[in-house]
């Protein structure tokens, strides 16, 4: 282990905010680089650079600060990411971060290791959607940029294909599952092949936006494991460093499905900071920065609610009672399904 770090974080927003106070409690400097002048993360790290992510002059100082490199979401241009990764290490890997920021090759990539997903489809016009039409009712996705319900459309039958959408994008069709449960597995895969693993959290969403995280989980021992030992293949596969998000679907059959690989920290995994010894955002600095490997070990069971756009207001001017953990993003913009902040309450 090297002694004064610096970690450099690519956003600015919330996830970044908690590795940099993740990075302080251990010792680690952090620099966040982001193309939001307005982003929180530079109320708790050591530099902030305000920059779009192509600026090579930018990005070239942002290296320079650093001795590794992580990001806090995974829309940024490969070729940003592997020009850095020539320079100083990045974590998780920029070739990882270009097959799970396309739905068709994290399908096929998931595919590929014998893993089950739901039945899905590349989709480049109407057409295709009608040659596919036994996977309707069904999820219309765009392969790229897609997140929280953005560039996602539900379509029952084929009547449901608007007019006025032009195909410029290309998508994936995937069959609506008889859904009883989603869960997520949070696992930190270290440099040298060891990993720590957090018990599968249940997820409940509302409109398609994470609106509550639990755990236990409600379900069977067999779905608990199964969860588990596929995000540690998934991880194995692509040689992980960092702490990665392996989201599912439990069918009303008691079949599991993988949904997505989120290449980073996830919002399901907050609970993880009062919940365990070990959060999944230290996890992951000590995993990307190479630092010592120590137990997770669960504190309590847990409860964590997302906070969306105004209603923050209610909680920046409550009190709260011993267990409940309240977090305010410092967002200075309010929008309506902006996550603004969230609360985790012990069990």
């Amino acid at each position: 282990m090297l002694k004064d770090q610096t970690l450099g974080i690519i956003g600015g927003g919330q996830l970044g905010s908690m590795m940099c106070q993740a990075a302080k409690k251990i010792g680690i400097k952090t620099v966040v680089i982001s193309d939001d002048k307005d982003g929180p993360a530079q109320n708790y790290c050591d530099k902030f650079i305000y920059s779009n992510y192509d600026k090579l002059e930018n990005l070239q100082k942002f290296t320079q600060l650093v001795d590794f490199v992580t990001y806090e979401f995974e829309n940024i241009p490969f070729k940003t990411l592997n020009n850095i990764n020539i320079i100083k290490p990045v974590f998780p890997s920029p070739k990882i971060n270009q097959i799970v920021q396309n739905r068709q090759r994290e399908k096929m990539f998931i595919n590929g290791l014998g893993i089950k997903t739901t039945p899905w489809a590349f989709i480049k016009s109407k057409e295709d959607i009608k040659k596919n039409k036994n996977l309707l009712p069904g999820i219309l996705k765009t392969c790229t940029l897609g997140y929280d319900g953005h560039g996602q459309h539900i379509l029952n039958s084929i009547k449901d294909i608007k007019k006025e959408w032009c195909f410029s994008d290309n998508y994936i069709l995937e069959k609506l599952v008889d859904l009883k449960k989603e869960i997520s597995v949070i696992i930190t895969r270290f440099n040298n092949g060891s990993y720590s693993l957090y018990e599968p959290i249940e997820n409940i969403h509302k409109k398609q936006i994470l609106e509550k995280s639990l755990i236990p989980a409600d379900i069977s021992q067999n779905i608990y494991e199964q969860s588990l030992n596929t995000a540690k293949d998934i991880s194995e596969k692509l040689n992980y460093v960092g702490t990665m998000c392996v989201e599912y679907f439990i069918d009303k059959k008691q079949n599991l499905f993988v949904n997505e690989i989120a290449p980073r920290v996830h919002n399901s995994g907050h609970l993880t900071i009062n919940a365990f010894n070990i959060s999944q955002f230290e996890n992951h600095v000590r995993a990307v920065c190479d630092l010592d490997i120590l137990p997770v070990k669960k504190i309590s069971n847990a409860e964590m609610i997302n906070i969306l756009g105004n209603n923050i207001n209610n909680y920046r001017e409550k009190s709260f009672k011993n267990g409940e953990f309240f977090f305010d993003y410092l967002k200075k913009n309010i929008k309506e399904k902006r996550k603004m902040g969230h609360i985790t309450t012990l069990k």
